[in-house]
C-alpha cells in the first residue's frame, strides 16, 4: 500500500476523534455545572424557565417556580446555572450597575424639545425664514401645463379619417 491512500484515512479519524473530544469536554462541563449546583442559586432549564433551586438530590433538582410552585427537574434538564445578578436582571429585571447620577434619558421626545422661553417670546425673535429651494405650489402648476404644452406640438395629431397606412 502507498502512503498516499492511507492518508485520507488518517484525516478521517484524526477529525472524528478531535469531534469526540470537544464533545466530551463540552459534556463534563455541563455535568460539573450541574454538580456544583446549591440551594437558592438561580438556573434556566432546557426548555428555557427560569427558577431558583430549592433542593438539589443525586438525580433530581427541586425548584421554586413562584410563591407556592415547587417543580422536580432531572439534573440533566438544567441548561445553565446563573450568577445571582444575571438571575435578578432576567427575572426580576433589576439592574445593579446603574449610576443614580447618570442623565436619564426620557421615553418620548417631548421634553426634549421644549424650552424654557414662553412662546410669545420664541415667535417675536429675529430668525428669518430660510429658503430650501422650494417652488411654489402655482410656479408647479405653471410649469407642468408649459410641459404639456410642448409635448403636444412635438407629436401630431392623429383623427379618425387621417390615417398614414395605404
Amino acid at each position: 500500500m502507498n502512503a498516499f491512500t492511507l492518508l485520507p484515512f488518517i484525516v478521517l479519524i484524526a477529525a472524528m476523534f478531535l469531534m469526540t473530544r470537544s464533545a466530551k469536554k463540552k459534556q463534563q462541563q455541563a455535568a460539573n455545572m450541574r454538580n456544583e449546583m446549591q440551594p437558592g442559586s438561580g438556573v434556566r432549564t432546557i426548555g428555557g424557565m427560569y427558577a431558583t433551586v430549592k433542593e438539589v438530590n443525586e438525580d433530581t433538582v427541586l425548584l421554586d417556580a413562584g410563591p407556592g410552585v415547587d417543580l422536580l427537574f432531572a439534573k440533566n434538564a438544567i441548561g445553565a446555572v446563573l450568577t445571582d445578578e444575571e438571575y435578578n436582571r432576567i427575572v426580576h429585571g433589576i439592574e445593579h450597575d446603574l449610576k443614580s447620577d447618570a442623565d436619564i434619558v426620557p421615553d418620548d421626545a417631548s421634553s426634549l424639545t421644549e424650552t424654557d422661553e414662553p412662546a410669545a417670546a420664541a415667535a417675536a425673535s429675529d430668525d428669518k425664514a430660510v429658503d430650501l429651494g422650494k417652488k411654489d405650489a402655482d410656479e408647479d402648476k405653471a410649469d407642468a401645463a408649459e410641459a404639456a404644452e410642448a409635448k403636444a406640438d412635438e407629436e401630431p395629431k392623429k383623427t379618425d379619417g387621417d390615417s398614414d397606412a395605404k
